[in-house]
């Protein structure tokens, strides 16, 4: 890992939820996780494009994120790939997801897993799903860019 970026490697990015959902905010949250499922994460065998959050009973929990199983952990000590994992979180902060979630129809998304000086966090999104017509907006906004980037470089 290197020092310039504060010692943060991205394992895993969910580019599609930044294209599906407008966030409003982000979070930072540990995880719990079994020894096979660290060592596949170190490998970058982490999807996270159709998980979600779920807080229930007062904990937070990651949802349908893939994490592939350890190829040297054997039957027996390997880790079901998308069961429930644990968020570590804060009470307030989690109390305060639970407020936005149930009065404004507001969803957590998992953004990026990485690693922190040594631990696995995870980057969650309070978001709203965009509309169609904001996805198109989004998509010529983007394209606009390019095409002036281009511009610029050419003179």
């Amino acid at each position: 890992m290197s020092d310039k970026n504060g010692g943060i490697k991205i394992v895993s990015d969910n580019r599609q939820a930044r294209y599906l959902y407008e966030i409003l905010e982000t979070y930072e949250a540990g995880i719990q996780l079994v020894g096979t499922e660290v060592k596949s994460i170190r490998q970058g065998k982490v999807n996270l494009r159709d998980g979600y959050c779920l807080i229930r009973n007062g904990e937070a929990k990651l949802v349908n994120v893939h994490i592939s199983p350890y190829n040297a952990g054997g039957d027996y000590f390997n880790h079901e790939p998308r069961r429930d994992r644990k968020l570590l979180l804060h009470r307030r902060e989690i109390n305060k997801l639970i407020g936005q979630i149930e009065q404004k129809g507001l969803t957590l998304i998992p953004l990026k897993m990485y690693f922190k000086n040594g631990w696995i966090k995870v980057s969650i999104g309070l978001a709203k799903g965009k509309k169609l017509h904001d996805k198109r907006e989004s998509v010529k906004r983007r394209q606009d860019a390019r095409d002036m980037a281009r511009a610029m470089k050419r003179f």
